[in-house]
C-alpha cells in the first residue's frame, strides 16, 4: 500500500518505514512545522514512533532550521524578502520586538503561526549577539518539541483510552483549540510590535 487510507493504515506505515518518517519530521521540525509534530506525537501514542527519538529529532531540527534562518539574516539583511510582502513585514515587526523582547520572542516564537517561518531570519537582522542566540534557542526549541509532541501523545493517549474510534473527534478539537490559542497569540504579538 503506497498511500494510506485510514489512521490505522498510516500508523502501520509509520511502523514500517520508521527510520525514513524521523528524517522527514526532522525536515519539518527545521521549518516548526506545528502539525507534523502533533501528529507525530499522536503516532507515538500508539507506538508506531519512539516518543524519546522525536523529541530528540524534533528538538534539532528546530534548533538547525532557527540557526540557519539566523546565519541568513545575518548574512543577507532584509533585503532578500522585498519581494515576498508578507514575510517582509512580519520580519521587520520582530526585529522591532527582538531589541525589547529577544528572551521571551525567543522562547516563545515558535507557537504563533504569523512570526513562526520569519522569526529566525528577524534576530539574524537584529543587534542579538550569536551566542545569546544559540543559547536561548537551544533551550526554546527544547521546551517546544516537549511541549507540542506531548500535546499530541496526549491526544492520542485520550482518543485511544477514553472514546472509541467514532468518538475520536475530541483530539481533533483539542489540537483545534491549541492551533486558535497559537493564532490568538501571533495576533497579540503583532498588535505589541505596531504600539512599539
Amino acid at each position: 500500500m503506497i498511500f494510506p487510507t485510514d489512521l490505522a493504515a498510516f500508523l502501520e506505515l509509520l511502523r514500517l518505514h520508521g527510520d525514513a518518517a524521523y528524517g522527514l519530521i526532522f525536515a519539518f521540525a527545521s521549518s516548526h512545522s506545528l502539525l507534523l509534530a502533533l501528529f507525530a506525537g499522536y503516532a507515538s501514542s500508539s507506538g508506531a514512533l519512539n516518543l524519546g527519538t522525536l523529541i530528540a529529532v524534533v528538538w534539532a531540527g528546530s534548533f538547525m532550521g532557527d540557526v540557519i534562518r539566523f546565519w541568513i539574516g545575518r548574512r543577507f539583511g532584509n533585503k532578500w524578502l522585498l519581494p515576498f510582502t508578507l514575510p517582509h513585514r512580519t520580519s521587520q515587526i520582530v526585529v522591532k520586538l527582538v531589541d525589547r523582547y529577544y528572551v521571551w520572542l525567543i522562547l516563545l516564537h515558535r507557537y504563533p503561526h504569523g512570526i513562526r517561518g520569519v522569526a529566525g531570519f528577524a534576530y539574524g537582522m537584529s543587534r542579538l549577539p550569536w551566542l545569546i542566540f544559540l543559547a536561548f534557542n537551544f533551550v526554546a526549541a527544547g521546551l517546544w518539541s516537549g511541549v507540542v509532541l506531548a500535546a499530541g501523545h496526549m491526544f492520542g493517549q485520550i482518543s485511544e483510552e477514553i472514546m472509541s474510534d467514532a468518538f475520536s473527534g475530541l483530539g481533533m478539537v483539542m489540537l483545534i483549540i491549541f492551533l486558535v490559542l497559537s493564532w490568538i497569540l501571533s495576533r497579540k504579538l503583532e498588535r505589541v510590535a505596531e504600539r512599539s
